[in-house]
Formats: structure tokens, sequence, C-alpha cells
């Protein structure tokens, strides 16, 4: 029997329905119209369709957009002074800096540069904080997608077993503290994890962002388990001309197994996006309890 499929673009339209519903409500109550600016630097292909996204879906929902795009020779010192009037800014309740940054500046400057109640990325060091210690905060959008998906398949997460592929502070730290608070049993694995198909094998709910394309096989998966994959990987074009874009799990051998299955696309991605909007949105209302 094939897994369910956990359909990403659906829950992520229910969600932005909620968030559009949720401003209309805020601002016929007096709120202000919250403001998401996303800054670009360069001219990267994909980068500049993820944000063209993210301003359409912004504005759908009744927030207001705030572009920046930089080109790619632009100086650290002038990023930095952006970042500076965004923070100073009363329209602007979210600041986005799209990553990868060129070499020359220091992604880890510029994200500590950003007003921790403006990081909608979550990726500020006093939210990732917040997030470790249980405290209320802005949490980075992909795993709080991801625990979104997750409570789509299985509402009740408690005592389940979590297995996280992968240990970046973008998505594998941060998933596996949402499901230390979900109250899961988590197991963190990586490159050096040793018999990493036994491991998996173990998981109730496996989260698998290694950003290696089908890695996972069908023999790693757990009957009837939870496969949330957070990987987008682009193959070389087949014979025939056409690109393909894999996750980091076999969804034709894993899907059999499992209970639920995110697929790729469709899964994760359309979710950062409708939590950015949500981040937004906390952060606007954050922000007027303190004004």
């Amino acid at each position: 029997m094939s897994a369910s499929i956990i359909d990403g673009k659906a829950i992520a339209e229910r969600l932005r329905a909620d968030i559009a519903a949720e401003v209309s409500r805020w601002r016929g109550q007096g709120g202000r119209q919250p403001g998401l600016a996303v800054v670009l630097i360069g001219n990267d292909p994909a980068s500049e369709v993820y944000v063209g996204s993210k301003a359409r879906q912004t504005v759908a929902v009744g927030m207001l957009s705030f572009e920046h795009r930089l080109p790619a020779e632009t100086a650290q010192t002038d990023l930095l002074d952006l970042i500076a009037q965004l923070n100073a800014d009363d329209a602007v309740d979210g600041i986005l800096v799209q990553l990868p940054l060129p070499a020359h500046i220091d992604a880890d400057l510029v994200l500590r540069a950003i007003d921790p109640g403006k990081d909608v990325d979550g990726f500020h060091p006093e939210n990732a904080g917040r997030l470790m210690s249980g405290q209320p905060g802005l949490v980075p959008c992909t795993p709080l997608g991801c625990m979104l998906l997750a409570r789509a398949a299985q509402p009740d997460l408690r005592g389940l077993h979590a297995v996280v592929l992968g240990r970046s502070n973008i998505v594998g730290k941060p998933i596996a503290q949402l499901l230390l608070q979900a109250d899961c049993t988590v197991t963190m694995t990586h490159s050096r994890s040793r018999d990493l198909s036994g491991l998996c094998r173990q998981a109730d709910i496996l989260i698998a962002a290694v950003g290696r394309p089908e890695m996972v096989r069908g023999d790693w998966i757990k009957p009837g388990a939870i496969v949330i994959d957070v990987g987008i990987n682009r193959l070389p074009a087949d014979p025939s001309g056409k690109a393909r874009l894999v996750g980091d799990v076999a969804f034709a051998e894993a899907s059999p197994v499992a209970g639920a299955i995110t697929p790729v696309p469709g899964g994760v991605g359309p979710m950062t996006i409708a939590c950015l909007l949500r981040n937004t949105l906390q952060a606007a209302r954050a922000s007027a309890s303190l004004s």
C-alpha cells in the first residue's frame, strides 16, 4: 500500500488564506499593514525567481512588499547601511536577506545585523537561543513548515521517535528543537553517523535535509513512517533534454513503505514562503504590542 501524499501546496494555500484573513481582521481593528522587506544581492536566476514569488505572495495576503535588488559587487558596508535603515523603518516588520551572498560579504555578520524582532528568517543568534531554550521568538521558516506538514499527517506527535538527517543551522538543528518541544524523542544524524541507514529505520518521523539526491533509499524507511523530504536537487538533463528535481529521498522506493511522505517538488518548498508570511504577521503584532 502506497503512502499518503502530504500535499504541501494545498496546506500552504490554506495557511496563506488564514494569514490573509488575519491581516484583514488586524487592519479592521486599527492595526498597521504589515510589511516585508527582501534584499537580493546579485542576479542569481533561482534567487530572482524565489524573491519574485515572495513579493507576489506577500501582496496577495494584504501585506506591503519592499524589494531591494543590489548589484553583486555591492560593498558589505553598503549592505549593512541598508539593513540599519530597514531596522529603523516602522513600515517594515520583517527583513529577509536572500542567501547565498557573494563571497566578499560575511553572511553571519549581515544576519546578526538584522533586528531580532524583524528577523523573519529566524537566523539571528537571539532567535536561535530562544528556540533552544523554549522561549517565544521567530522560528526558521523551513523547519516550521516541516512541523506543520508532519502534524498534517499525525496531529499528535508526542512520544514518536524522530530522526533528523542533517545538522545545518538552517534546517537540521532548529527542526530538532521543534520536535523536542512537540515531545518527540529526537535522534540527530549526519555524515559521520555510524549505521546511518539503521538509525533512519528506527524513525517514526524522518526529516531528510542533507542536500544529496535520493540518498535515503526505500529500505531505510520504517514501515508506516512519516517522511518529510527537505531536499531539492536538480539532476542533469535526461536524453530528452529535460532536467529533473528530486529530493533527498528516493521517492519511488520510499512511498510504498512510508505511511505518509512529502513529494519533491510540492512538499516542503511551498510551506517555506507561507511560514515567512506567518512570521511577518507575528513580528507586526509583536511590534504593535511594544509601541
